[in-house]
């Protein structure tokens, strides 16, 4: 047979999988488990985890999370270390400055963070900490509608897809009031 090994003798013990401290919880756009490692938050994931292991920092992301869905929490304070490229850290970083109920284009990203409007794309689709990490806040540039494009929201490859990133952004926009004030004529 050669004189290669198997693959699993191969397998670079570092890479091996090794099961992180998740907790879980229902929310508005489907069943959420987040994911802890070394102290940081470094993934939240559609469905419902098998092992649930509820560390004190996990019971603040879900107590977070849940006053983010009921509307009452605009912003989140929690330690967080995705995993990705250089790159993808500066898209992710952009991601965070965009205030809550507001939205920005993928080539507002691109313009702070380096990179294509596609580029953006591909590292929004590649965010392993959707909702915390707000990637349904971006969307296509007004006027800009892509060929093949069927919306000017852009694309979202959480929960069930479009919908879910269609009610995040229904959730924010309910924070702003309805009415603006009238400026004042000596203003």
């Amino acid at each position: 047979m050669g004189s290669h090994p198997s693959l699993d003798t191969r397998r670079d013990p570092a890479l091996a999988f090794r099961a992180v401290p998740q907790l879980s919880l229902h929310s508005p756009v489907g069943d959420i488990s987040v994911s802890e490692e070394d102290g940081a938050v470094v993934a939240v994931d559609w469905g419902w985890g098998s092992e649930q292991h509820a560390t004190s920092l996990l019971r603040r992301a879900r107590e977070q999370l849940h006053a983010y869905f009921d509307g009452e929490l605009t912003a989140f304070d929690l330690p967080l270390a995705p995993l990705g490229s250089a790159y993808r850290q500066r898209v992710w970083q952009a991601l965070c400055a965009i205030p809550y109920g507001a939205t920005r284009s993928y080539l507002d990203i691109a313009h702070a963070a380096g990179g294509s409007p596609r580029s953006v794309g591909q590292a929004n689709a590649g965010n392993p900490i959707p909702i915390i990490i707000p990637c349904h806040r971006v969307v296509l540039a007004p006027g800009r509608l892509p060929r093949g494009a069927t919306t000017h929201l852009g694309g979202y490859s959480g929960g069930d897809g479009l919908v879910t990133k269609r009610w995040l952004l229904a959730l924010e926009a309910h924070a702003r009031p309805l009415l603006q004030p009238i400026p004042s004529a000596a203003a």
